[in-house]
């Protein structure tokens, strides 16, 4: 099979020519997962991106984040308490991508972008260029369905990205409110600031998202790797704790803030370190 950019992630005939036997494809490229059987004949089961170690996601949940374990969601996206965002780590990123789970290690979606040249993975690896680039990520969910897209236009100082379903429709805004001091993103809906994702530090390890009255009704906790990872690769690893059930749009927003915030973030500061 040839793939192309665009292609959704998916098990697909292994492209190595090895008889009877299927290959992951991650939305990004080939990874080392592989499975026997037929292209279509893969059970549904099956059909989701392979798990990682449970005990390790439960692990950054319950003691790097510290969100006591609860009982679990429908076991999607956008039914969970819990979601852990973890970047594939790569020694040099040149495609953002993520998994994510539930809080007991389930794989329930992914995040990858897409529409990406080779030009630009280029100017990625050679330059800070790269912030100054459009970036789009989908959400998609266990079985690589899209539902959420996620653009971010060229910036120079200050960060916005655009939150639409896949067809187009537009869901809202993240707006970057500051570039100096503790970062500040507004949500927003129409026009209107229906909420905020406050960063607890200078560091922006740790938001508070906050609705239009300032009550928090969710929190963002980036998970420690270790030093000797996480200087050597540029994987970011995140716990979103939602605190109670909240409406749409406002859901949808408050799931992409988990990606924005680091889309934003990761470019500022490489291009102004």
């Amino acid at each position: 099979m040839t793939t192309h950019p665009n292609t959704p992630a998916g098990w697909y005939a292994d492209p190595q020519g090895t008889p009877n036997q299927l290959r992951w494809w991650d939305g990004a490229q080939w990874t080392e997962h592989t499975h026997p059987g037929q292209p279509g004949q893969v059970p549904p089961q099956q059909a989701a991106q392979p798990h990682p170690n449970p005990a390790k996601v439960q692990h950054q949940v319950q003691h790097q984040a510290h969100v006591a374990p609860g009982g679990g969601g429908g076991g999607t996206l956008f039914t969970e308490p819990v979601l852990v965002v973890n970047q594939k780590a790569k020694l040099i990123e040149l495609t953002n991508e993520y998994s994510v789970f539930d809080q007991h290690g389930r794989t329930i979606g992914s995040v990858v972008q897409i529409g990406q040249s080779t030009l630009k993975k280029v100017a990625r690896f050679v330059s800070s260029l790269d912030q100054f680039m459009t970036h789009k990520l989908e959400i998609r969910d266990a079985n690589g369905q899209p539902h959420l897209v996620l653009t971010r236009p060229a910036k120079f100082i200050k960060s916005k990205v655009l939150v639409t379903r896949p067809d187009g429709q537009p869901v809202g805004d993240i707006v970057q409110q500051n570039a100096i001091g503790k970062i500040n993103f507004g949500i927003h809906v129409n026009g209107q600031q229906i909420g905020a994702i406050k960063a607890e530090n200078w560091r922006a390890w740790n938001f508070a998202i906050v609705d239009h009255t300032d009550a928090e009704i969710a929190r963002i906790t980036k998970t420690w790797e270790g030093l000797a990872k996480t200087m050597f690769t540029t994987a970011d690893n995140y716990v979103l704790q939602i605190h109670r059930q909240l409406p749409d749009p406002l859901l949808s927003l408050v799931v992409a803030t988990a990606l924005t915030v680091d889309t934003a973030l990761k470019q500022d500061a490489r291009g102004f370190g």
